[in-house]
């Protein structure tokens, strides 16, 4: 059973969890930065951090993406560049090939998050795409998620996904697709041991 979730129906789990509930909060009463921070899954749940970058409209892109434990603990990131494409299919693009990985690795309970509101929309509301190439990741995407046991899905402001977008803008210097496992690569290690810290980074609106 696959359990694709964005709003408040979750109530403890995106409470503990997630910038979500946190972020609407604020939005209606707060008018000052907004903080955000990492927030680590369920013991027993896999977080799924995925970015997708474009330079331009439709330039060239690059996916990244990073795994972590309950302890925070980074378990498998990757990174590659995927040619031409506009920003809503490289997003769509760095969360199918983060699914990919999910079943090469066989974890079950697994929790989506991406900075693209737009794409949390397209997967948890069926939003259409016009986009082929966007409509052909969305494709994908839905063939993998019922396969999963749990899956949650939520979005995050950019200063909680800065790990995921370090590895997106990585992506563009590689010639080929790249995965790091238990080790992050160094551009991405100090942001990691923040995130595991609960930093805070405050968001200007």
């Amino acid at each position: 059973m696959c359990l694709v979730l964005v709003n408040l129906e979750y109530a403890t789990f995106i409470s503990l969890h997630a910038n979500l509930i946190i972020n609407s909060r604020f939005k209606n009463s707060h008018q000052g930065p907004i903080p955000v921070s990492w927030k680590r899954p369920r013991i027993g749940w896999t977080k799924l951090n995925f970015d997708g970058s474009c330079k331009g409209k439709a330039g060239e892109a690059s996916i990244g993406g990073l795994f972590r434990n309950h302890e925070a603990e980074f378990l498998l990131g990757y990174a590659e560049s995927i040619g031409r494409a506009t920003s809503t299919a490289a997003e769509l693009a760095a969360l199918r090939r983060g699914l990919e990985l999910v079943l090469e690795n066989g974890w079950s309970n697994v929790w989506l998050e991406g900075d693209s509101k737009s794409l949390v929309d397209i997967i948890v509301k069926r939003r259409r795409v016009r986009c082929k190439e966007a409509q052909k990741q969305v494709s994908r995407i839905n063939l993998i998620i019922p396969e999963l046991e749990n899956c949650v899905v939520t979005h995050v402001f950019r200063e909680g996904n800065r790990a995921a977008d370090k590895l997106a803008s990585i992506g563009h210097q590689l010639q080929k697709p790249k995965i790091w496992r238990h080790i992050p690569p160094d551009d991405i290690l100090q942001i990691v041991e923040e995130d595991a810290k609960g930093k805070i980074v405050f968001r200007r609106r």
